[in-house]
Parts: C-alpha cells; sequence; structure tokens
C-alpha cells in the first residue's frame, strides 16, 4: 500500500521510502525509471536500484509514475513552459521593430484599425489593445517541435533519490525533524508539518517543540484528536486559537477568530487556567497582545466558566481590570532612570530578552562599569539562551558598524524590504571583541564531535538556516544571504504563473549594475534584447498558465551585477494566483533544447509573498571573473499596478547594495569551529569516498557514503545549529 505522505518524504529528505511488494523481475522496469527520472534531473542512487530490481515490473512501473509526478513537480516540469517567440533564444526581435510589427497587424484587422487609428493620430498606442500582442501565437506542440533534442552534458543536474527505510519510519522521522527543529518553517514546511502532525499524533513525539509555531499547529491536531496539549505559556493558547481559525500563528497579523464550539472553548480556557495557575507571572504576557485576547476573550466566555478563574484573570487583565506588571515594562523603567547595570541584571532572568538587548545597552550605557556589567551578565547567561539567538546576536556584532552614517536594511518575517540610515551610535571595539569571543566559545561547546568531517566545499558559503520564514520553498533554494557557484556558460530566468479568476500580468525583468551599484541596462518586455541577452516576450494573461524567459550569456554580460526580478504589472499578487515560481537554468554554449529544460534546473523556489515585486536572488561577478549567486528571498511593495525594472532599480540596487555587503554567519563559521573536535577534517574532491562513517556536509548527498554516516545538505541544515 502506497502512503499517502510518501511525495513529502522525497521533497524533504530526497529519499524515497522503501517500496514493498511482491518479489520478481524489475531490473529493466527500473533501469527505464532511471533513464526517465535522468531526462529531469534526478537518479536513483545504486541502492535503491538494486532494491527496485528486486520487486516485480508492476511494482517499480507503479512507483516510477507516482515519483516522476513528484520530482517533475519540484523541478517545474509538471506544467507547460511555452514562449512567446516560438524560435527563444533565436530570432528575438528588436523591441521597437516587434511593437511596429504588432501595430500593422492590428491596422490590417478590421474590429482592431479603427482603434489602433485612433490611438496613432492621439500619439500613445496602448500595447495591451494590440490582438497580437500579449498573447501565445502559437501551441505548445508547434513551440515544441521548432526546437533541437537537448544535448546532455557533464554539468548537468543529477539530484540523487537515495533508498529509505519503511514508509511509516521515514514519515516518523520527517515529523519529528519538522516537530523538534531549532529554527523556525516557512509557510510550506508548516502546511507540511500539520499533515505529518495528523497522521503522528498517536504515534511518537518531541522530546521538545521549541518554536513556538511548530507547537501552535501540532496544538491544533492534538486539540481536535483529544490529546494532550503542550503549552508553558499564555501566548501558546493564543497561537492555538489562531491556528484554530486559519490565523497568523506568528501573531504578526490580526486573526479574525471564528465562533468555537463549547469543547474547543473548554480546552482553551482550561489551558490558560492551568499555565497561568502554575506560574502567576505568566499573566503579565498577555500585555504583548492585549487586544488579541481581548477579541479572543469575546469567542471563549470565560464568565460562563467559574471553574477557571485564572482563565477568567487572562481577560481582566486584557481589558485592564487586572494589572500585570510586564517584564518589559520594569526594564524600560530601570533604562528611563539610566540604570543601565540594573537593567542588565533584571534581564538575566530572561536570557533570550538579554541577548536581544545587547547592542541597545551598550550603546547605552555611559561608563566603562556599565558596560562590563553588561558583557559580564552575557557571558553569565550564555548557556541558557538557544543557540539559533546566540548565533543571531554573534552575526549581529560582526557587522555592527564601528562608525556611524552607514545605511541598515531591514527584511521583516514574511521578506519585505527597506532601507533606512544608520544613526546608533557604535558599540566599542573592546566589548565587541570580548562578546564575539564569549559566544564562539559557547557555540564551539554546543558544537557535538563530529569524528571524521568531510566537506563539500560550495556549501561552505551557505549561510545558516537561523530561520526559514522568509525562504521560498523548492528546489536547490538555500537561505538568504548565501552564495553558490555558477558553473555554465548560459544563464537562464523563467517565470510561471496562473491566474486564479483574473486577468493577471507578471513581467520577468532582469536588472544589470556596475560594481558601484549604478545602472548599466536591463532586459525586459520594454527591452527585448542586450548585449549578451534575450527576453522571449510578454504573456499578459494567464487563465491556463504563462511562462517568461531571460537568456544570458555570461560571457558577453558586462557589469557585476544581474538582478533578476518578476514584477507584478497587473491582476492578482503572488499569494492569489493559483501557482507561481520562479527558476534558473545553467547550460554549456553548445547545448539547445526547448525553453525549459527540466534537467538543466538548478533552482526553481515557489512565489508567495507580500508585496507587488519579488527579488528572489542576484547573481554576482567575482574579482575572478567567476560568476556566484547571492540569495535575497526579498519582496518589495512596489506599486498596485504597473510595476516596470525601470521604475525601481534604484530601489532595488539600495537593497542589493545592503545584501551584498553583509557579512552572514555562513557553513564555514561552523565546521572551522566543529574542527577543533574533530579526529580528521577533509574537503571531499567529489570523487573519493571513505571507507567508514562520517559527518558529512554539502550541497548533495553523494552516493556511496557509509550508512552510519551522519549526513547534512540544505534540505536539513538546520539540525547544524545547535540547541
Amino acid at each position: 500500500m502506497v502512503h499517502p505522505l510518501e511525495p513529502l518524504v522525497i521533497r524533504h529528505t530526497r529519499r524515497l521510502p522503501a517500496p514493498s511488494g511482491p518479489a520478481g523481475q524489475g531490473g529493466v522496469a527500473a533501469r527505464q525509471f532511471d533513464a526517465a527520472l535522468m531526462s529531469v534531473g534526478f537518479k536513483l542512487s545504486a541502492e535503491l536500484l538494486e532494491h527496485l530490481s528486486g520487486l516485480s515490473e508492476e511494482t517499480v512501473v507503479d512507483t516510477a509514475a507516482r515519483t516522476l509526478k513528484t520530482v517533475r513537480q519540484m523541478v517545474g516540469d509538471h506544467v507547460q513552459h511555452n514562449a512567446y517567440f516560438i524560435d527563444f533564444p533565436a530570432n528575438v526581435p528588436d523591441t521597437f521593430d516587434f511593437w511596429m510589427r504588432c501595430i500593422t497587424e492590428a491596422l490590417a484587422d478590421d474590429a482592431s484599425r479603427d482603434g489602433t487609428l485612433a490611438q496613432l493620430q492621439s500619439g500613445v498606442v496602448d500595447l495591451l489593445t494590440l490582438p497580437s500582442y500579449g498573447n501565445y501565437r502559437h501551441t505548445y506542440a508547434e513551440m515544441l517541435a521548432a526546437h533541437d533534442e537537448l544535448i546532455a552534458a557533464a554539468g548537468d543536474r543529477m539530484t540523487v533519490l537515495h533508498l529509505g527505510g519503511a514508509p511509516e519510519d521515514e514519515v516518523t522521522a520527517l515529523y519529528l525533524a519538522l516537530a523538534g527543529s531549532t529554527t523556525p518553517l516557512n509557510e510550506d514546511d508548516l502546511r507540511d508539518l500539520k499533515a505529518l502532525a495528523e497522521h503522528c499524533v498517536n504515534g511518537p513525539q518531541p522530546a521538545a517543540i521549541p518554536v513556538r509555531e511548530n507547537r501552535a499547529v501540532i496544538n491544533e491536531v492534538r486539540l481536535k484528536a483529544g490529546a494532550e496539549l503542550v503549552l508553558d505559556t499564555v501566548t501558546d493558547v493564543l497561537r492555538l486559537a489562531c491556528a484554530l481559525s486559519d490565523g497568523d500563528v506568528t501573531l504578526q497579523e490580526p486573526t479574525r477568530f471564528r465562533a468555537l464550539s463549547r469543547p474547543v472553548r473548554r480546552a482553551l480556557l482550561a489551558g490558560l487556567d492551568s499555565v497561568v495557575a502554575a506560574a502567576p507571572a505568566k499573566l503579565a504576557d498577555v500585555n504583548a497582545h492585549r487586544e488579541a485576547f481581548k477579541r479572543l476573550g469575546e469567542r471563549l466566555h470565560p464568565h460562563e466558566y467559574p471553574r477557571w478563574p485564572h482563565a477568567a484573570d487572562v481577560f481582566a487583565v486584557a481589558r485592564g481590570e487586572k494589572k500585570a506588571r510586564s517584564f518589559d515594562s520594569r526594564v524600560e523603567e530601570l533604562l528611563g532612570m539610566s540604570d543601565v547595570t540594573a537593567a542588565a541584571e533584571l534581564l538575566k532572568a530572561a536570557p533570550g530578552r538579554l541577548f536581544r538587548s545587547l547592542d541597545r545597552l551598550l550603546r547605552t550605557a555611559l561608563t566603562q562599569d556599565e558596560r562590563e556589567a553588561v558583557v559580564t551578565a552575557a557571558e553569565q547567561v550564555a548557556t541558557r539562551v538557544s543557540g539559533r539567538v546566540v548565533l543571531s546576536v554573534r552575526e549581529h556584532l560582526h557587522n555592527r558598524a564601528e562608525e556611524t552614517g552607514e545605511r541598515r536594511v531591514f527584511v521583516n518575517r514574511r521578506g519585505r524590504a527597506w532601507v533606512t540610515a544608520d544613526v546608533r551610535p557604535p558599540v566599542l571595539p573592546p566589548e565587541r571583541k570580548r562578546l564575539i569571543a564569549a559566544l564562539d566559545a559557547e557555540i564551539r561547546r554546543r558544537l557535538p564531535a563530529p569524528n571524521h568531517l568531510l566537506i563539500d566545499p560550495d556549501i561552505l558559503d551557505v549561510a545558516l538556516p537561523l530561520s526559514g520564514k522568509a525562504t521560498s520553498s523548492g528546489l536547490g533554494v538555500l537561505p538568504r544571504g548565501s552564495l553558490s557557484p555558477v558553473d555554465g556558460e548560459l544563464l537562464r530566468f523563467f517565470t510561471y504563473w496562473k491566474q486564479t479568476g483574473r486577468r493577471t500580468d507578471y513581467d520577468l525583468s532582469a536588472l544589470l549594475l556596475n560594481a558601484d551599484y549604478t545602472t548599466l541596462s536591463w532586459l525586459s518586455y520594454t527591452a527585448l534584447t542586450e548585449v549578451g541577452g534575450e527576453h522571449s516576450g510578454d504573456i499578459t494573461d494567464a487563465p491556463d498558465g504563462a511562462s517568461e524567459f531571460i537568456n544570458l550569456r555570461l560571457g558577453a554580460v558586462r557589469g557585476t551585477y544581474i538582478v533578476p526580478q518578476v514584477n507584478i504589472y497587473s491582476g492578482e499578487g503572488f499569494e492569489e494566483v493559483e501557482e507561481s515560481f520562479f527558476g534558473f537554468m545553467l547550460r554549456d554554449a553548445e547545448q539547445q533544447g526547448r525553453p525549459f529544460e527540466p534537467r538543466t534546473v538548478r533552482m526553481k523556489s515557489e512565489l508567495r509573498g507580500p508585496g507587488r515585486v519579488a527579488l528572489p536572488l542576484a547573481f554576482l561577478r567575482g574579482s575572478d571573473g567567476r560568476w556566484r549567486a547571492k540569495w535575497l528571498h526579498l519582496y518589495l511593495t512596489g506599486t498596485p499596478s504597473a510595476n516596470r525594472v525601470e521604475e525601481n532599480r534604484v530601489s532595488i540596487a539600495t537593497l542589493l547594495r545592503g545584501i551584498v555587503e553583509r557579512d552572514h554567519l555562513t557553513v564555514r563559521y561552523l565546521t572551522d569551529l566543529m574542527a577543533d573536535g574533530a579526529t580528521t577534517v577533509a574537503l571531499w574532491d567529489g570523487k573519493t569516498l571513505p571507507d567508514g562513517p562520517v559527518t558529512y556536509i554539502g550541497l548533495e548527498r553523494p552516493d556511496g557514503l557509509h550508512p552510519d554516516s551522519r549526513i547534512l545538505t540544505p534540505e536539513n541544515l538546520r539540525d547544524l545549529i545547535p540547541a
């Protein structure tokens, strides 16, 4: 029987839960399965191929059909990618010549002639009124016939699928990994966690659920199943109520609470009562979300349940009828009195808040004794702070400018970014250096001894996944700030979208910048050809889905930065359309093929964010002449309509500068610390693997590692973050 959550396991782990069925001679079907996978850039591991070969042919064929469906969706090959210009990237016309051709065709059309003539007389022609503009002029099959087959190249992507364990074991392991993650998950992963939690609600549970949003999702499932809730703050109950109303469990956006059944109301009130009864001081947490608690109280009717008086106190605090002084107010009072030493001493009771307040405390301190008190307090509580917070503060201190006048880039949890001047006083070097040394020592202490450490050098510049919130899900996606090599002669971007109910026009564009971030040129529907590149043409309506492409010959590109972007010109937002995603391909110069070839795809990420302009990543030319991808995961607010690369190039350049010039903590930082306790440390040459078990850290899991090895790839890199 096929496990319903098998696709989740494949997507998250690159492992195929061990197929079961009658024994047989499945070797031929398994090799055919392997060949079909290779056409979309995947391959069976030797162990998985051997396992399938021992099963019946029918079992192998069934396994192949459902696995191919999953991996095609992972790479974006589950939809038809047509191009406006049938020969793209060949024979793309000059922009002005193309527009004139559209006008000429409109004049030759009886239905559009009069309207076009009137526009010409006014001096302005709306391209969207021209019959031949913005809509495919050929079928997908006709486009395929116009292109030669793709010639395989050594540089084509090949993602290996490995043999997993029993399906139920694989699902349980994935559930425990996501539920027990020490870093927040993105929205797609939270949805997957919910599906896994529903299946595993009566099975093994994680020893701890450190991320509050994860806890809310799991508590929702447990409540519906009648299982015991995991609660230790009143805010846990508020997040659970948001989850039950399909609201925002991060509490960043207000939730419209639904009417709740009596059993649910009783469960929430009982949870609040038990939390406050065990620790009355936790009533103070209500103040941070007073309005949300007031609205929740209107749904729970706590006055109907006198047996839970502590729950009633929660809503009395929210309404201002009962005082519960918050911890933060006590800290603010001390800082208002300029008593930094006392504030630092008080914050020792909340180590995470102390660490998040370090910059403010240090720049507020007026004397050396006060600065000494702050640093000493941080050193004393470092062992009680989560690894994610320790690493975040370490990165912050490293980037903290010693001089004022710099610009700061802010990015919220959903990827929306903005820039402002940095007017903060500096944090003095002695305190910065002492704190950095203390944090390094604390992280080194928490890291496990890796025994034999084997590292793929391409992963060293990948940023640590301190939060997955603003990172899109997809194939080959890396955390914001990561650098990854770009090896190929042809770089091709693609975007796909399918509208839900109204005409929607997305525009793929690429901004080319000089080393000083000034604009060199761009490729878009208003500039179809530029030195080294071509645009596939503008599609303005996508009821059945639409694709746009940009092709660049990297050797001919001038400038230092390439910034692809997806602009919403009109219609539905990224979170409204039925589907939307972005990616890029790499090819050798002699490779032809279709506009979209799945095995050349290096990255495909979902576009599901706020704003009207998406900036997934940028490409940087290094001093050695090599290109590298810099991961951004940003969304700009843009305008309600008519967003164009020409209009947002200055703001994009400013944001790019802020991201590029910031040093993110990378895998290199942790592996350098891990090396101190390793038996051996080696960089993998991509060929020879050791015979014994290792701790392997790389972009892809090699085929042939010892089965007892610990393997860390981007899919589970969060496991590298110490608790």
